[in-house]
């Protein structure tokens, strides 16, 4: 069987779009192909329309059967090809685009669908909502990424090198800590009043590594700052009240994009205001090897997540498969894999809101609006349990392994790759079924 696999972004790009819209879904195809290879020959490719219906008739003329795997939103996916396609997207708002715009019926991704005939997505809020705009028996699998397996091993190196003092990292890139930055020069918005002689994130940045120590009760959330839909701003403000007089609570921030100098400005304005406090507020911006990376993993108590709605939230998935408990909400992709009893769970309501994507910025749809008073208490409860009870932390971080491991394993994806290609063989026809039936034995 062969397997063609496309995003926008690739391993040439990937440095230069981090941040970007869509940049994520190659982190995505990262984590599915080691079990795509266990179905059979995966093949990538870097322009879908030239390549795609080539390789599909050479595999045909060999008796292969062949299906494209598209890791991008529906209005992204080529369609109108001979070769099985299958959109492989993730998706976070209460209704999907039914509207075309700019002339592209693609933003009606009904439209893609009814091409396409089937499509794969990481949840089930969102397979659901794909059956509300199609049919109940519209083939739709949710798969989310197989992340368990390689942080589950990082668990348990991190059982074995436990580090109670905290840990250095060093990052090449941009540290802001609030303890040692002079946040004063914030006190007036920079879009208002420039101040030339401030010292800007990029004159903090750092080709050679700097070390920083990382201890305490760590909270850490990895994010892109110009996303709107993370809601830092909520995470912060709630961060610096419940802990405003506790000198050893710590919140990493490890921001994703390519150039973040608006963005951490925009998040010092808002930090400044917040003065004063004891508590700790770290940013980072760079680069992290992958010793390091698993050092803040294992330095941090707890994974936090205050966003408006999640496609799936592959940081969340990953801290939590090792074995970290969660403050997050129970809703959109998190409501497959968060719970009471791994994490401190933050109630939410519907707003309006419009798809990401709509130039319109026409409100059709809904997303989900975080409780500012259950973060507050959650970050304090889960203080008090970090400190002063282990045996409920150490039961949620077995029960956060535990649910990860059952919904984001390679065994768990594998298996639903299968189920999904055999009980829909117009998939690909039955000839795709019948070679992945027989690559799983």
């Amino acid at each position: 069987m062969i397997i063609i696999i496309y995003s926008d972004t690739n391993a040439g790009s990937i440095v230069a779009n981090l941040g970007l819209p869509e940049y994520s879904y190659y982190f995505v195809l990262k984590e599915f192909r080691p079990v795509l290879e266990q179905l059979g020959i995966v093949v990538t490719v870097s322009d879908p329309a030239r390549e795609v219906d080539d390789i599909y008739r050479s595999a045909t003329a060999h008796g292969e059967s062949c299906v494209f795997l598209s890791f991008s939103p529906p209005h992204k996916t080529v369609i109108g090809l001979s070769c099985p396609t299958i959109p492989v997207f993730a998706w976070e708002f209460s209704t999907l685009p039914t509207e075309a715009w700019l002339g592209e019926p693609r933003h009606d991704w009904r439209y893609v669908f009814d091409k396409v005939g089937s499509t794969i997505t990481h949840s089930e809020f969102t397979a659901n909502s794909v059956r509300q705009v199609m049919t109940s028996e519209f083939p739709v699998a949710s798969i989310p990424a197989p992340v368990w397996d390689r942080f589950s091993a990082l668990r348990e190196k991190l059982s074995i090198a436990n580090h109670p003092d905290g840990v250095d990292l060093y990052v090449a890139g941009t540290v802001i800590d609030s303890r040692t930055v002079d946040l004063s020069p914030y006190s007036v918005p920079l879009r208002r009043n420039p101040k030339p002689n401030l010292l800007r994130p990029p004159a903090l940045a750092s080709r050679e590594p700097i070390k920083v120590h990382v201890d305490g009760v760590v909270y850490t959330s990895v994010f892109n700052p110009y996303d709107g839909r993370k809601n830092w701003y909520d995470m912060i403000s709630a961060f610096c009240w419940a802990f405003r007089d506790v000198e050893d609570a710590t919140l990493v921030l490890k921001l994703t994009h390519n150039d973040v100098r608006i963005g951490i400005d925009n998040l010092l304005e808002n930090v400044y205001k917040l003065t004063p406090f004891k508590c700790r507020i770290l940013l980072i911006h760079g680069y992290l090897s992958d010793a390091d990376y698993e050092k803040l993993v294992s330095a941090t108590t707890y994974v936090l997540n205050t966003s408006h709605g999640e496609g799936q939230c592959l940081p969340l998935m990953e801290f939590m498969s090792c074995g970290k408990p969660a403050i997050a909400p129970v809703n959109t992709a998190m409501a497959d894999y968060v719970d009471s009893d791994n994490a401190f769970v933050l109630d939410s309501n519907t707003e309006p809101s419009h798809w990401p994507h709509d130039p319109r910025q026409a409100y059709r749809t809904l997303r989900y609006r975080i409780d500012w008073g259950t973060l507050l208490n959650a970050y304090k409860e889960s203080y008090r349990v970090a400190r002063q009870d282990p045996v409920r932390y150490q039961q949620m971080a077995e029960h956060a392994v535990q649910k990860l491991q059952k919904h984001c394993s390679r065994e768990v994806v594998k298996e639903r790759l299968l189920t999904f290609f055999a009980s829909h063989p117009g998939v690909g026809g039955r000839d795709i079924a019948q070679a992945v039936e027989k690559a799983s034995v």
